[in-house]
């Protein structure tokens, strides 16, 4: 029983982590908190339900428009930055909390006007109801753990980009200091923009990821951004690596909290959450210099 918990927590957070990392990137490079990060993810979701609904719906329909909406959200995430957020950038953070804040109630609204309030989600074939073995005695979901594998390459990639090439030494550069970084001939905006784009590619494989998981609904928005904020806290802003810890402990408390009762999973998540705050606030596994 416990390993199960565990292990169903463990996949669950590799869910969160995929939604917490766009905004762990953001954050890490621009002090930003972007609002309408899970109504970003929604419309992810819905755009590849909507490109779905005019291809047809298989397995191989579903790649291709997976990676379409890619290189579209690359761009929707560089151009909302360069040319709005990096007007909100700076030392006080209410200006990007309303501005995302008005993009997020923009966002819902449109996709209720697109596709209603039903439910939806994207057709796997039977994908997310298989079932994979480990040593006879533990059966995961096979979409889980394709999630979880994902969130840990995803995870990887951010760190390396971040720490080992010369993009990532220009995103720690404006994130240390803006000006000196533009006197040594950095263009801070440019590079906030490039930064939002790579956020916004994570925010589509989770928005594709989590309609092919289960249904979605214009309204989801906010707790997906709720949870990825938590995951981001819990595990340290701007650290990659503490960000998918913990959406796994995240994951791992709401489990907990479900063998006890269906309705305490998400409080269980909350309540680690605040002891974070209260006991760490700076979190598990901070980013160091």
């Amino acid at each position: 029983m416990v390993a199960d918990v565990l292990v169903q927590g463990v996949l669950l957070g590799g869910l969160y982590g995929l939604f917490a990392l766009g905004q762990s990137l953001m954050f890490g490079v621009m002090r930003l908190t972007n609002t309408a990060h899970g109504d970003f993810i929604m419309l992810a979701a819905f755009g590849a339900i909507a490109g779905l609904m005019l291809v047809g719906a298989s397995p191989s329909a579903t790649a291709g428009i997976a990676l379409v909406l890619l290189p579209v959200s690359f761009a929707v995430g560089w151009a909302l930055q360069r040319f709005v957020l990096n007007g909100t950038v700076g030392r006080d953070p209410m200006p990007s909390l309303v501005v995302t804040f008005g993009l997020a109630i923009v966002i819902q609204n449109l996709l209720l006007e697109l596709f209603s309030a039903d439910p939806r989600s994207i057709e796997t074939a039977g994908f997310n109801t298989r079932s994979v073995e480990f040593f006879g005695a533990m059966t995961v979901g096979a979409l889980p753990l394709l999630i979880l594998l994902i969130a840990v390459a995803a995870t990887a990639a951010l760190q390396w980009l971040f720490s080992g090439t010369s993009i990532g030494r220009s995103f720690r550069a404006v994130s240390d200091d803006p000006e000196v970084a533009e006197l040594m001939g950095l263009h801070a905006g440019r590079v906030y923009a490039l930064a939002t784009g790579i956020a916004f590619l994570v925010v589509a494989i989770a928005g594709v990821l989590q309609a092919m998981r289960t249904t979605v609904a214009p309204s989801d928005g906010p707790l997906l951004l709720l949870f990825s904020f938590e995951a981001v806290i819990i595990g340290g802003m701007g650290s990659f690596w503490g960000t998918l810890a913990g959406a796994m402990l995240l994951g791992v408390a709401q489990q907990v909290g479900f063998r006890f009762d269906p309705g305490w999973g998400i409080w269980f998540g909350h309540l680690v959450f605040l002891a974070v705050l209260v006991l760490r606030p700076q979190g598990l596994f901070p980013k160091t210099r």
